[in-house]
């Protein structure tokens, strides 16, 4: 017998997280933001929708999603034996995964994707959302600076969105279909993925020019990227049978476990916390591209909650009389030190320093934005422009200026001294704001946060590289 199941949202501020599919609704969904395709629910008009699953378990419905040939290769062998040996590890980013794999393959769906690849996460971070790589590959999907800018993925001094659980698998999933439709297989999607779409194509040409095959298995490519598919029908192997392996995965409700809230006006990160009644490990496991202690209305923001918590946060919220958000931002007007700044803005120094992650000994340059205490005469919430292009760029002051030697009585004809110029600074930018970069960029996406679990087991470790927080 089939479950059923509540979707809910709250009038205004809580949205649905289901996509198309399986789960309806008949309130539209904001026409600017990226997460338009999300079931709503208006409590203000509508009854709270029942809405029928197909199946109580999302393991089934992955599994009747696979699109993908096993390629039963020995690399695939090999990754298997791998994660089978490793049952701690693969439950442990499985548990993780609990929180996302429902939108995420809700999300598949709807694009009619294979859903092998809403088991992409487990290659890349094993779910664990603040993954990064040494590359400065971040998320759940490992998105590079670059590749995120691409694709429209904030990245500022108050939030990352290649962090992000909606915009980045929204991003992700748009690049994969492009790889997909240019190289006209997944394997080679994901390869490009991987180490480039420009890298694939110029593998491929080198195999024409030689009269060989241009298939993924038959191009000549580096050891990550050749172990990159393997290690994902590996994962699908075990979710087709986990039994055979002696993996037993976490159950998994065919419903969202998350719901999200429209942020309304600015509000205090640990504020949305206390509404939500939540820990602050669950909140920023759900909310992992916030930078700094308060999320802004502004950047057309949305708070993931657990779906039982939506309504407690609703119901607090209103209740609550006091100020939501006790931070605001202001852009320096001129280059210089942070007790300056502090002092002109009459603010504490190490306050300012420390919300905004300012290393001792450095000058804020001209232009930055910065996070400060709100006082009566800065109310406001965040302006949009400031919310979506806030930059901080420091740097490091000049060396004092060497002090030239007198001219001593009776030296005449004496040799003058030059007093050296002072040195270059050295600039270090902060948080850059969206953009857009070079296809030459977008084609050298990252390299993976697992890179090589086949050398993580060479080593005897249990993670992959970039995820020590998995652990």
């Amino acid at each position: 017998m089939r479950l059923m199941y509540v979707v809910l949202a709250v009038a205004t501020l809580i949205s649905g997280c289901a996509s198309t599919g399986d789960w309806s609704s008949d309130t539209p969904a904001r026409g600017n933001s990226k997460s338009s395709k999300v079931t709503r629910v208006n409590l203000k008009n509508q009854s709270v929708s029942k809405v029928y699953a197909p199946s109580d378990n999302l393991w089934i419905r992955i599994r009747d999603g696979f699109q993908m040939e096993p390629m039963n290769s020995p690399l695939e062998i090999e990754q298997v034996r791998w994660l089978s040996a490793r049952p701690d590890y693969v439950n442990r980013s499985m548990t993780r995964s609990s929180r996302y794999l429902f939108y995420i393959v809700q999300e598949v769906n709807a694009r009619n994707m294979p859903t092998e690849i809403a088991l992409l996460p487990f290659v890349e971070s094993a779910f664990v959302t603040n993954a990064k790589s040494n590359a400065k590959a971040v998320g759940l999907w490992q998105f590079m600076p670059a590749t995120g800018k691409d694709f429209q993925l904030t990245q500022n001094v108050f939030r990352d969105e290649r962090r992000d659980v909606l915009q980045s698998t929204d991003a992700a999933l748009d690049y994969l279909q492009r790889l997909n439709n240019q190289f006209g297989s997944w394997e080679l999607a994901l390869a490009a993925y991987n180490w480039g779409a420009g890298n694939v194509s110029k593998a491929q040409k080198r195999n024409i020019a030689a009269g060989l095959p241009t298939d993924y298995e038959s191009l000549t490519m580096p050891r990550e990227t050749r172990m990159y598919v393997p290690k994902l029908m590996a994962y699908r192997q075990i979710v087709l049978d986990p039994q055979a392996y002696g993996i037993v995965l976490p159950e998994l409700e065919n419903h969202p476990y998350f719901v999200a809230v429209d942020v309304g006006n600015d509000i205090d990160v640990a504020l949305a916390i206390k509404l939500a009644e939540i820990p602050p490990d669950e909140f920023h496991s759900l909310n992992p591209s916030f930078n700094k202690p308060v999320i802004l209305s502004n950047a057309n923001q949305q708070i993931l909650l657990p779906f039982g918590h939506a309504e407690i946060f609703q119901e607090n919220l209103k209740k609550y009389t006091k100020p939501l958000s006790s931070w605001t931002a202001v852009k320096v007007t001129k280059t210089e030190s942070v007790d300056q700044t502090a002092k002109t803005l009459a603010v504490d120094a190490d306050a300012l320093r420390q919300v905004n992650g300012i290393p001792k000994g450095m000058r804020i340059k001209a232009g930055s934005t910065v996070l400060i205490p709100k006082t009566g005469n800065r109310s406001g919430d965040v302006s949009s422009a400031m919310a979506d292009n806030a930059s901080l760029s420091l740097e490091k002051p000049p060396p004092p200026q060497p002090k030239c030697p007198k001219p001593t009585k009776g030296s005449k004809g004496a040799k003058t001294v030059k007093c050296a110029p002072p040195k270059t600074l050295k600039v270090v930018e902060g948080a850059s704001t969206k953009g857009n970069s070079s296809g030459k960029n977008a084609a050298s996406q990252h390299k993976s946060a697992s890179t090589g679990l086949a050398k993580s087991a060479k080593n005897g470790s249990s993670t992959p590289s970039a995820n020590k927080a998995a652990n």
